[in-house]
């Protein structure tokens, strides 16, 4: 990829749309926009202040194309820290077209994927971490997501992760100096700082290792699966939760022969509900491959909702209800650590009287489900669903968000921390078996490549072509 030419692209998403901008960037950006701008108030582009605004006329010769408003950005006081052009033209499709491809045939080039952002990164506008965290921004669904994405953008790992490698690297310069001095047996790193250090290090990065289980939920969504029997309301409710007809209802028992995924926002975070085909004996080859992906998919999810139809809950002469607890024993034993929500649905189809009498034989069998909790509700009114909602929040640990902390969402910064927490665990035995300094250098010095690969300082064109593959056109 060629850096120091001219670029453009479309900047906003593609389609027909009141407004679109077509945004150009590069040494030569001013240059190839100016003769094809007539100004309403006859103003040359090249003589005009940075971050002004235009309006005028884009031309091919004597043809008018479209009246825009164009932007005028100087580096380095540009997002990409070069000269940057942005027109803002009409949404037409082939307006669209005609502009670019007018800037292509005047001496601009298309834009790669995220070229514009590796362009800012690498003119120093911002490190690597707070480019991947653009496109994080972009991609971002729901308040969770948008907060992390806004911290990370904004510095917040990176400036911790800096503070941490700077005060390693001094201690590796004396570290090093020693060295040089081995024959006069002098020590220029207090031992006991740098384990200080060392401690302190540790710490951190243990933290925001842990972090990453919280952060990757709340980037993605976190997962949800709605299982149960066949035909007990798992797909009204999907349908009452995404408040739309999403899922297929029918009082034929086994028509989710599938999982079906959808996600919304509660609380500002995503949460993905995955409707599953119901568990029950069947003999039916298609359902019964629909039952087995359903225990994949609670494998995947965070928290697993359970329900039983309220007009099927019928204890036995004991007061059991050995089917139900059969079932929610299947799950338990295979996922016991996973949050459960058993839900009794189709409340609305019992009087108040049959209401009390399931709340008490409930009682009596639900010290036999061990960590879960229970909710009445009717998918098919919407009575209960605001209560689970709240619940399913409950068993989210929105804490580190809640207190703006810094929540590792990238799965490479996560592999770059585990890399340097386990250099920095070997500096610290190194000082405790006391080893000499030489040796301990070499660590130290894996432990700040590890850390410079976050941020950007240590990174190669594989790195960099692998990240921003992933941008849209435009960014």
């Amino acid at each position: 990829m060629i850096l120091n030419d001219t670029i453009v692209a479309l900047a906003t998403p593609s389609g027909a749309g009141a407004i679109a901008v077509i945004r150009v960037s590069g040494p030569q950006a001013i240059e190839i926009v100016a003769p094809l701008f007539i100004s309403k108030t006859n103003k040359n582009l090249r003589e005009q202040a940075t971050h002004t605004l235009h309006l005028g006329n884009i031309v091919d010769g004597a043809r008018i194309i479209d009246e825009v408003l164009v932007s005028i950005f100087h580096g380095p006081k540009s997002y990409t820290g070069e000269h940057t052009i942005e027109i803002s033209c009409h949404g037409s499709q082939f307006i669209q077209q005609e502009i670019i491809q007018l800037l292509i045939r005047k001496g601009s080039r298309s834009a790669e994927a995220g070229e514009f952002t590796l362009r800012a990164f690498l003119n120093g506008k911002m490190d690597l971490s707070q480019a991947e965290a653009v496109a994080d921004l972009i991609s971002s669904e729901n308040a969770a997501s948008h907060q992390i994405a806004m911290q990370q953008m904004r510095g917040g790992f990176s400036n911790e992760i800096q503070k941490l490698r700077q005060e390693l690297l001094n201690f590796a310069s004396l570290i090093e100096l020693e060295l040089d001095f081995a024959e006069e047996d002098v020590e220029f790193a207090n031992r006991d700082e740098f384990q200080k250090l060392v401690t302190r290090i540790q710490q951190v990065l243990k933290k925001l290792i842990d972090s990453f289980a919280v952060g990757n939920v709340l980037k993605n969504g976190i997962p949800v699966a709605i299982v149960g029997e066949p035909n007990v309301g798992k797909s009204t409710l999907l349908n009452a939760l995404l408040n739309e007809e999403r899922a297929i209802v029918s009082d034929i028992a086994g028509t989710t022969r599938d999982s079906i995924e959808d996600e919304i926002s509660i609380g500002g975070i995503g949460f993905r509900f995955i409707d599953t085909a119901g568990i029950r004996e069947t003999q039916d080859v298609i359902e019964g491959l629909g039952i087995k992906k359903t225990f994949e998919k609670i494998s995947q999810a965070q928290v697993v909702i359970y329900l039983i139809s309220a007009d099927k809950f019928n204890p036995d002469a004991s007061g059991q209800n050995s089917e139900f607890q059969v079932e929610i024993a299947k799950i338990r034993n295979q996922f016991p650590q996973k949050p459960l929500l058993v839900i009794i649905n189709k409340v609305d189809t019992l009087d108040s009287a049959a209401q009390e009498k399931l709340k008490k034989d409930l009682e009596n069998i639900s010290s036999g489900v061990e960590s879960a909790q229970y909710l009445f509700l009717s998918a098919k009114t919407g009575l209960g669903v605001e209560e689970m909602q709240q619940k399913l929040l409950q068993f989210v640990n929105t804490g580190e968000l809640r207190n703006n902390n810094t929540i590792v969402t990238n799965s490479r910064h996560y592999n770059a921390l585990l890399s340097a927490l386990e250099e920095i665990n070997k500096v610290q035995q190194g000082l405790n078996d006391n080893l000499s300094g030489d040796l301990m250098a070499i660590d130290i010095r894996q432990a700040l490549y590890h850390f410079g690969e976050i941020t950007g300082e240590i990174t190669n064109d594989d790195l960099l072509g692998n990240i921003f593959a992933n941008f849209c056109i435009g960014k």
